[in-house]
């Protein structure tokens, strides 16, 4: 998979495929290609958490596509202008955060879908469209059938809605974001209840027959733990992260024998 070539990410989020990605913060195409030479299987383009404007994710999309990655970006928000310029950007999919019902999943599921199910605008001379070389059908089936909109719950009242989010046909996969499930309930991410809203947001998207993701940091062993309690992907670490433990653990084990 290169250049512009077709990127499935449905053949890579897909239910038990144990998937393991990373989240890009650094506006540098240095951490794309270090990352897809460990072996990660996609990347999320953090704008929601990381100072990364439009432009720039767009050149790191480009560049996860070039180095084999399947790239999706988190946005900052869920205006339908955002949606449309990261999907014709070349993002294999969004990851949405903070919705809370019903209610939000449903004005982000329109946004993301093309007509008649939604209001998506057809921009097929777009990276996406291979600047208007792709025959509109695949660029049209594209975002109907490959592209993956990955909805974040992040609340206690969308936790209450996983069943009927998850069955909404546009919504390809649920997505919990355990920091912020636990600060909205007061909790930890290792607490009984946010370990139990996990277990209902896991079970309402395999009930859909949908793919379900978790975030962790560098934590190999929690990370297998999840994928064996039926987690079908997991963003683990970030590259800024990553870069800044490596750093201190050098510094630590050098001075500590010195």
């Amino acid at each position: 998979m290169t250049g512009t070539g077709p990127v499935s990410p449905r053949a890579v989020l897909r239910p038990g495929a144990r998937a393991l990605g990373t989240w890009l913060k650094l506006a540098a195409p240095e951490p794309v290609e270090i990352v897809a030479g460990a072996g990660f299987d996609f990347v999320v383009v953090d704008l929601e958490h990381a100072p990364i404007g439009i432009e720039t994710a767009a050149w790191l999309l480009s560049s996860a596509r070039a180095h084999g990655l399947v790239p999706f970006v988190r946005i900052p928000d869920h205006r339908p202008s955002t949606v449309q310029l990261m999907l014709d950007a070349g993002a294999c999919g969004l990851f949405v955060p903070r919705v809370d019902s019903l209610a939000q999943a449903e004005a982000v599921a329109r946004a993301f879908s093309f007509p008649p199910e939604g209001t998506r605008g057809s921009g097929g001379t777009s990276r996406a469209g291979h600047w208007g070389r792709r025959p509109t059908p695949d660029y049209l089936g594209f975002g109907r059938d490959e592209a993956m909109l990955i909805v974040q719950l992040e609340a206690e009242s969308g936790i209450a809605d996983a069943e009927r989010i998850a069955a909404l046909p546009a919504v390809a996969g649920l997505f919990v974001g355990a920091a912020d499930l636990a600060l909205s309930t007061g909790s930890t991410p290792s607490s009984d209840d946010v370990l139990a809203h996990i277990g209902t947001a896991r079970a309402a998207a395999h009930g859909a027959g949908k793919v379900f993701g978790l975030a962790y940091g560098a934590a190999p062993a929690a990370i297998r733990t999840a994928f064996d309690h039926g987690t079908d992907f997991v963003v683990g670490g970030n590259d800024a992260s990553l870069l800044a433990s490596a750093a201190a653990d050098l510094v630590t084990g050098v001075r500590e024998t010195a």
